[in-house]
């Protein structure tokens, strides 16, 4: 396993939906390996196979001491909302308020094809779904008031990182906070 280099905002594999899982192999395995230990020397609380370059549905989390991953992930969202700071390893250094569900129950599968389950309500549910966007090709700062996305983008300009940036689009998902 490795540290992988993350690609950051304006990398068109973060705009694009990631495809299922279909191989629950030894290169799946190593996928897993290299997302834990990016985004364990990242110091991130999730990181999903298309910020390393990857289109398979497949993410890692780490939050309060647990690290984990899910494979083809499917949410159910509580109904409770609530808005709290959020960032992303693939915007270095913004943190914007972001609503998202309280809670959450991600249904997929382990790397090795066993069935899994995490149930969790506040930043293991805010990780879980801001991967799951990932994985949906939308971005955290879809999901801010149109103000907040200005800001956003004025502050990726002035970043050393960010040379070019992509027009950001509303999240397409249907709903408040992306139910349909």
């Amino acid at each position: 396993m490795s540290v992988t280099p993350i690609r950051l905002f304006g990398d068109p594999v973060l705009r694009t939906p990631a495809e299922p899982v279909v191989d629950f192999d030894a290169e799946l395995r190593r996928l897993v390996g290299d997302l834990t230990d990016t985004m364990l020397d990242a110091g991130g609380a999730g990181l999903a196979a298309p910020q390393l370059g990857v289109g398979l549905r497949v993410f890692t989390y780490h939050v309060d001491g647990v690290v984990g991953h899910l494979v083809n992930p499917d949410l159910t969202l509580g109904d409770e909302e609530e808005v709290g700071p959020e960032g992303c390893l693939s915007f270095p250094g913004l943190r914007f308020d972001t609503p998202r569900s309280v809670s959450v129950v991600a249904r997929g599968w382990s790397m090795h094809g066993e069935p899994v389950t995490v149930e969790g309500t506040h930043l293991l549910a805010r990780a879980v779904q801001h991967e799951t966007d990932h994985l949906d090709g939308v971005l955290f700062v879809d999901r801010l008031d149109p103000e907040q996305r200005r800001e956003a983008i004025r502050l990726v300009r002035e970043a050393d990182w960010g040379s070019s940036v992509p027009r950001v689009r509303v999240s397409p998902h249907a709903g408040a906070f992306g139910r349909p």
